[in-house]
């Protein structure tokens, strides 16, 4: 069942929707101004708000964004008396989810109650699905209770919040990528792209191609520039797995993007800057 709040100073008008939306079966509670709604939000679980734009405490279309600020997942519904269309456009830049005259628009509540609700459920199981991924890309998901392997962690935590080159040593299948991915999701690139390649399986042109990417008319087939993996992961992280099969003179570019953080497109002279 959606929880619906609805803030307004007229109690009229509150006890009226209110009686029409929990007649469709929502639990619905009540403010009469921004501060008592911004209380019940804090103390009570609510999936929307329907609020009157003119409070005698402030402005319900300066108050969505504080409400979409500290509430993410909830959906906000304004009333107005008199609607106009810079009102309009700030509210939903604010972030409601719609904006309507009252009276005019009566017929409209019921509808955008359900659609509001629709909304609601996508954006708490979006929610839930970043925190399922969060939980198993951080050091938590990372299970051991050996010493050296307790070490390992503290070491990859330190690392994380800096800018260093890390290097990650151990035999297949002891987790390198994990660490990997772990040191990224706990640095401040989490938000930017993670990107994995093994290097042991591309042969030279192809592995040179997938880091550097290339320009139009490098190669035969080469119809438009193409990006490499350095330029994906701009600002973000690059694992190189095996980098110990990489051919040498590809070690030297890979050096050169280390130490300078540029490198050259296959076909290009303009050097490329990449974090």
């Amino acid at each position: 069942m959606n929880t619906i709040l609805i803030i307004d100073d007229e109690a009229k008008i509150r006890s009226l929707l209110s009686r029409i939306i929990s007649l469709e079966g929502f639990e619905v509670f009540e403010a009469g101004n921004l501060k008592s709604g911004l209380k019940k939000l804090e103390t009570s679980e609510i999936d929307i708000v329907i609020c009157d734009v003119k409070l005698p405490d402030g402005n319900g279309v300066e108050f969505s964004k504080i409400i979409k600020d500290k509430f993410s997942t909830v959906e906000i519904i304004l009333l107005t008396a008199f609607g106009n269309i810079p009102d309009g456009v700030l509210a939903i830049k604010n972030g409601a989810f719609d904006y309507i005259t009252k009276g005019d628009d009566n017929t409209r509540i019921l509808p955008l109650v359900y659609k509001a609700a629709e909304k609601v459920a996508l954006n708490k199981r979006v929610l839930q699905l970043e925190k399922q991924l969060d939980n198993k890309q951080s050091f938590e998901s990372i299970i051991g209770k050996s010493d050296s392997f307790s070490s390992a962690i503290s070491s990859a935590k330190k690392v994380a919040v800096t800018d260093a080159t890390v290097l990650l040593t151990g035999e297949t299948g002891t987790g390198k990528e994990v660490f990997a991915q772990a040191i990224h999701h706990a640095s401040k690139r989490n938000k930017k792209n993670f990107i994995a390649i093994n290097c042991s399986a591309f042969g030279k042109d192809l592995l040179e191609n997938e880091l550097f990417g290339h320009k139009a008319g490098a190669f035969t087939g080469a119809m438009k520039d193409s990006k490499g993996i350095f330029e994906e992961a701009n600002q973000g992280t690059v694992f190189l797995d095996e980098i110990g099969e990489m051919p040498l003179d590809l070690q030297a570019k890979l050096l050169r993007v280390l130490e300078s953080g540029e490198f050259l497109k296959v076909g290009d002279s303009k050097p490329i800057k990449t974090d």
